[in-house]
């Protein structure tokens, strides 16, 4: 497969530059972790000692151990879509964002800090340290003139439209 470019766009003032993949790029990543869930579902399905009828219930459990979700708001005016995610804790190096004209990836995994003490500990309570969101857009967007800023944990796209080019069909008048 041929590797593809990945166009890093220029932040504004006090945001972070992202980085933007084509969204077959993403189709690795979406695999791992599609993988890394259904392991764990198996396991929580052999846990409850084989018993069948809860497939759904495993799954979203098991996906809930491993994704952060990520929120949303989609708009769309006559000239673009902009989405806004928050992606609280995560960097511009650690997100990577796949537009598609019809589809938006932003995928997400940051290393887990782990601070070792003496202290014995009584509970403990973490976000999770990876994100996932495929959605699709509501209209046909253009994926060369997308720009992307990070700033205070949320994520902004902008997304132009495509613009429609309508046929004229020309007839000659006889003279």
């Amino acid at each position: 497969m041929k590797k593809q470019s990945v166009a890093t766009m220029q932040p504004a003032k006090d945001t972070a530059p992202m980085k933007l993949l084509p969204g077959s790029n993403l189709l690795d990543r979406v695999q791992d972790v599609s993988n890394s869930i259904a392991r764990r579902a198996f396991e929580i399905f052999e846990d409850r000692g084989r018993a069948f009828g809860h497939d759904l219930e495993d799954w979203l459990r098991a996906e809930s151990e491993f994704l952060h979700p990520i929120h949303l708001d989609i708009a769309e005016a006559d000239d673009a879509v902009t989405v806004r995610a928050e992606v609280p804790g995560f960097s511009a190096k650690e997100l990577d964002v796949g537009v598609e004209p019809h589809r938006l990836t932003i995928c997400g995994k940051r290393e887990a800090k782990k601070d070792r003490t003496s202290k014995k500990t009584i509970y403990s309570e973490h976000c999770r340290n990876q994100i996932f969101r495929a959605v699709d857009l509501p209209a046909e967007v253009d994926t060369s003139k997308v720009t992307a800023n990070l700033k205070d944990g949320v994520l902004e796209l902008s997304m132009p439209k495509v613009t429609k080019t309508q046929k004229v069909r020309v007839e000659e008048k006889p003279a």
